[in-house]
């Protein structure tokens, strides 16, 4: 295999913070990782869809990806230029320490929280210092130490934030450490027929702390955000999986399948037997 071959082929991770991909060819993935991500686009393209929403990424492009979504990415070639993408991860044990140390008076307030799953984001010199910065480790393999990776996703958190002031809520939405993570919780089992009092209960709140918190990670209600997670599977259900109507309300928590038909029309702008 000579060595352009090998180009086309190489995929590079190293201390599973650091992702490079090279591709000659139109590859589609699911992504649906359980942590934020930051990707940036040295040449050709990527493309994410988020059911209705495409965010289509070229060259010097950089875009913040929301946990706990399932999207979909295209990574293309384009013309000449192999497809070439690095993606920092963002894992909660190091947001919880950035946020420890950070003066909390300096911190911007009433934010609105954004509902988005990808934001794209202004190219910034800080951006692209960054990402140019890692280029040598991925052309010369040689590993970086633990110390240089932890002190670069460092960056890259300073980097989002002087990016959006919108980050700020999405980057810092975990719950304190004894406490059990909302989004967490929520997303495991949105499904059941649980009250918010339980709901509550469940992640170590009081009614009022628990309504308090969840501000501070959805301009939602609870029930709303319940009722807009359940919709969004099935979606995937009926779109990617071929399931039945029947077969998807109950499975994604509805007891009334008139009730699902009106939300889910409501909120696609069809009816489920349509998808």
């Amino acid at each position: 295999m000579n060595q352009k071959q090998e180009e086309k082929l190489k995929t590079l991770s190293y201390s599973g913070i650091f992702l490079s991909c090279f591709a000659d060819y139109s590859e589609k993935c699911i992504h649906a990782t359980p942590e934020h991500v930051l990707v940036y686009i040295y040449s050709g393209e990527q493309v994410i869809e988020d059911r209705d929403k495409k965010i289509t990424l070229q060259e010097g492009d950089c875009a913040f990806i929301r946990r706990d979504h399932r999207l979909k990415m295209y990574k293309n070639s384009k013309d000449e230029d192999l497809y070439k993408g690095i993606s920092l991860t963002f894992k909660r044990n190091l947001l919880r320490e950035f946020y420890s140390k950070i003066d909390k008076s300096q911190l911007p307030k009433y934010i609105p929280v954004s509902d988005d799953n990808v934001f794209k984001l202004k190219a910034t010199p800080a951006i692209g210092s960054l990402f140019q910065s890692l280029t040598p480790y991925f052309d010369s393999n040689i590993k970086p130490t633990e110390e240089i990776t932890h002190l670069k996703l460092q960056e890259g958190i300073y980097a989002l934030l002087n990016s959006s002031e919108l980050l700020y809520p999405v980057l810092f939405d975990f719950a304190e450490p004894w406490k059990v993570d909302i989004l967490e919780f929520l997303n495991e089992n949105y499904m059941d027929e649980l009250s918010m009092e339980q709901i509550a209960s469940f992640t170590g709140r009081s009614l009022a702390t628990f309504k308090r918190d969840f501000k501070k990670i959805s301009n939602l209600t609870p029930q709303k955000w319940l009722i807009k997670k359940r919709l969004e599977v099935a979606y995937i259900k009926l779109k990617e999986e071929g399931k039945k109507v029947h077969d998807v309300y109950v499975a994604v928590g509805f007891k009334n399948p008139s009730h699902f038909s009106t939300a889910f029309k409501k909120q696609y702008g069809m009816p489920p037997t349509e998808v």
